[in-house]
């Protein structure tokens, strides 16, 4: 059984695998991350291996206390890849990045693949037939652009998303959720557009938290997985010690 612990920019993903399917996954605050992985390991003892991955800092007591229960990889720019990568700038590319172009890998082996991650950030990840790592961009997710609009300007309010009812904003809420969501809706269509004009045999992930929020607005044909990142991160694992 494997250990998988994914510490994103809000919270923290835990997750536990063996032979490849998802046995537990449950959400907690940074702060619960410790005690949390303590009871998992405490209910599934055979758990042998883990890996962790984090888009910040990590806090070595947190680090110390779970090398102490089980071998743990830490995810980084020097981790063994099951893809090459020509990322011009190979140790700045997130990890969170690294580890959706290995699901990638595993389950669309030898694909033209575009992996669009939908969370505080969006970003765009490809990797060829070779399983050669291109790069892709990175763009503001959707609940960034409402916080923005509010953060840097006197009168806009923070917003809940809502898909707007039309493009036309007949009023300032309104107007917000049609700039903000048509805005990423559109963007993702057209970033699909313009590889899709280049590889006319791609095939298009979509993960992250917006996922069940956009996969049924976007025009484009698209595999939707919610776990693609965790999925990843076990695959690296097994991909490191076996």
């Amino acid at each position: 059984m494997n250990l998988i612990i994914d510490v994103g920019n809000t919270l923290v993903k835990l997750a536990v695998y063996h032979n490849n399917v998802l046995f537990e996954k449950i959400t907690v605050a940074h702060k619960d991350m410790s005690a949390s992985v303590k009871k998992i390991l405490e209910k599934y003892p055979i758990i042998a291996n883990g890996i962790i991955s984090s888009v910040g800092k990590l806090n070595p007591d947190d680090i110390q206390s779970i090398q102490s229960q089980i071998q743990l990889l830490i995810l980084d720019s020097d981790t063994k890849l099951p893809f090459k990568n020509l990322y011009k700038t190979p140790k700045t590319l997130g990890v969170d990045r690294i580890a959706l172009v290995s699901a990638s890998v595993n389950e669309f082996p030898n694909n033209n693949a575009l992996v669009i991650d939908a969370g505080t950030c969006i970003t765009y990840d490809f990797i060829n037939t070779e399983n050669d790592y291109l790069g892709g961009a990175i763009s503001p997710g959707i609940r960034l652009r409402y916080r923005t609009l509010n953060n840097l300007t006197a009168n806009l309010p923070l917003l809940d998303t809502t898909y707007p009812k039309s493009i036309l904003g007949d009023s300032t809420d309104n107007s917000i959720h049609s700039g903000v969501v048509y805005g990423v809706v559109k963007e993702i269509d057209g970033v699909i557009d313009e590889y899709k004009a280049k590889y006319s045999d791609l095939t298009v992930i979509l993960t992250g938290g917006d996922t069940k929020f956009l996969s049924k607005q976007l025009k484009n044909g698209i595999f939707a997985n919610s776990n693609f990142l965790l999925e990843g991160l076990n695959f690296i694992l097994e991909y490191n010690t076996h």
